[in-house]
């Protein structure tokens, strides 16, 4: 069937997760990560992302803030930096602020204006996604944003791909997903998505049982896979 439904992971797809650590380090107060800051980042997420996995498979759930602050707290250890609470706090009051990616709001005005439904899909706690879609100034670009908290389990529980049916009543075959995690791409084509991986870095593909049908470098591409 025709893609109807675009719907986007939210963090490191939509809005760039290494924004904060890079925005505090241009500030002088914050000297000790200016050259280290992309460590940081790249420790923030993935435990951002461990500890997102451990709660679902154990059924620990808590919202992805709270995770989001231990991942953080993690790596500011690991970093050396732990001593530091007003840099802790100004990455936080930063995530909130996360940057678009700069071909965001052309490609979802393009989907918009051709018809299409668009969604964001996420980890995020409503109060999080609310702060980043304002912030990027794309709230009139999105139909909704729907939220893991729902179901209370993170991806790639089927429970969290199934809100996407729930809200538009459209059938999987319908639903272009587009991640910037593999894995999230990955099951969401077993589930029954059409899907795109937005390899930014030119990562391998994760050795899982499914693959994502397409690959793009970023989102420029995406109103073509739509059909656009």
């Amino acid at each position: 069937m025709p893609i109807t439904t675009c719907v986007f992971d939210a963090y490191g797809t939509l809005f760039d997760v290494a924004a904060a650590a890079r925005e505090a380090a241009r500030e002088p107060a914050f000297a000790a990560i200016a050259e280290t800051w992309p460590q940081l980042a790249e420790h923030w997420r993935l435990k951002q992302l461990q500890y997102s996995w451990l709660r679902a498979v154990t059924g620990a759930h808590d919202d992805f803030w709270q995770v989001t602050q231990e991942g953080l707290d993690w790596s500011l250890e690991k970093m050396g930096v732990a001593g530091d609470p007003a840099l802790r706090e100004r990455l936080l009051a930063l995530y909130w602020e996360l940057q678009a990616f700069a071909e965001v709001p052309a490609m979802l005005r393009a989907l918009k204006d051709g018809g299409l439904n668009t969604a964001i899909l996420s980890n995020g706690s409503p109060a999080m996604l609310d702060g980043a879609v304002q912030s990027a100034g794309i709230s009139d670009l999105l139909d909704v944003t729907l939220s893991v908290e729902s179901v209370g389990v993170f991806k790639p529980h089927a429970s969290v791909y199934d809100l996407v049916g729930a809200h538009y009543g459209c059938a999987k075959d319908e639903v272009l997903f587009v991640s910037s995690n593999g894995w999230d791409a990955a099951a969401a084509t077993g589930y029954g998505f059409t899907t795109a991986w937005v390899n930014r870095g030119g990562d391998p593909v994760d050795r899982l049982p499914w693959k994502p049908a397409h690959q793009l470098r970023d989102l420029s591409g995406i109103p073509a896979l739509a059909g656009l």
